[in-house]
């Protein structure tokens, strides 16, 4: 990992994280810390937001998971209307949930690694890089 690279974190990994589970949680708190010492920047988005509220973790706690990071370190990104496109006819196309597409388009659009352990991903390569977090620390 280099000093100041960019990263986008899918929910899975946010989820590992938080509920430390087992050697994913392990490798998902390594490569938080990793990322904080780099001085590396993570990227999130409301479809993060959204997905860790539907499973009823509260604004409190997933505030206090960002805050983990330094305020410059960590950025909120909005999908417009042309990625939000994009993300449609590419989630018909290769029947891949439209969440996924989101994701990897964002990562791209922000020059950012995709991290994630969900195989949609595999079908999205020409999109945005995606690595697994064990193949970043």
């Amino acid at each position: 990992m280099e000093k100041g690279e960019r990263f986008y974190l899918d929910t899975s990994i946010w989820l590992d994280f938080l509920e430390k589970r087992g050697e994913n949680g392990e490798r998902a708190i390594k490569l938080i810390q990793e990322i904080i010492n780099n001085d590396c920047i993570v990227f999130y988005s409301v479809m993060v937001l959204q997905e860790l509220e539907n499973l009823e973790y509260s604004d409190i706690e997933i505030g206090d998971l960002f805050s983990v990071f330094k305020s410059g370190n960590i950025k909120i990104v909005h999908i417009d209307k042309r990625q939000l496109e994009e993300a449609e006819r590419i989630s018909k196309e290769r029947d891949i949930p439209r969440r996924d597409v989101f994701h990897a388009i964002l990562s791209r659009d922000n020059e950012a690694i995709m991290v994630t352990r969900d195989r949609h991903f595999d079908k999205l390569k020409d999109i945005a890089k995606s690595i697994l977090p064990e193949e970043v620390i």
